[in-house]
């Protein structure tokens, strides 16, 4: 795990249901670990992307979701298909552990992705959960009474300038990790 890359993922989705609803955008930051001596990781952005992705079904949208995350047919226009998303992300992302702010959403839906477009998915199978470190680390710090990523960002100072789109969820996320290991 030390010599992996991070997959730091983030997902925008057309509701909470990973079968009934799909991905419409998937943000990542891709980042090296280089060990230094006694003092844990240094974190190094090797590449960040974002791919929007064309819903097929918005008849089953939740229209809520889709109202949070600021989706309009306008910036979806040269969306690409869910296959060539989850052929970049498996490309970009092989031997990468995924590190996300609630793992278990962000995998599900990518699962579900993988197995539906027949991509091999080539990510490490050890996944990170920034909420799951943050309320280990937090939990006696009387401040911290919430662990979502908003509250995080509050919490550490960490501006999200576009809350709800996933290249800014997941530079947050990125940022919050970083304060949580002490390395930024």
């Amino acid at each position: 795990m030390k010599k992996s890359n991070l997959a730091f993922i983030d997902l925008e989705t057309t509701g909470l249901d990973p079968v009934k609803h799909e991905i419409i955008e998937i943000g990542c930051i891709l980042a090296r670990q280089v060990g230094r001596e006694g003092q844990g990781p240094a974190i190094e952005v090797i590449e960040e992307f974002d791919l929007r992705v064309k819903p097929e079904h918005l008849e089953t949208s939740d229209p809520e979701s889709l109202r949070i995350n600021g989706y309009n047919e306008m910036d979806w226009l040269f969306a690409v298909d869910l296959g060539s998303a989850m052929k970049a992300v498996s490309d970009k992302t092989d031997g990468a552990i995924l590190v996300a702010q609630n793992v278990a959403f962000d995998w599900l839906f990518l699962e579900k992705a993988f197995v539906k477009t027949s991509v091999p998915n080539k990510m490490d199978y050890h996944r990170l959960d920034l909420l799951s470190m943050a309320f280990a680390k937090l939990y006696d710090d009387e401040q911290a009474q919430k662990f979502s990523l908003r509250a995080l960002c509050e919490h550490f100072g960490v501006k999200n300038a576009k809350a709800h789109s996933a290249l800014s969820d997941i530079r947050a996320t990125f940022e919050i990790y970083k304060k949580l290991l002490d390395l930024a």
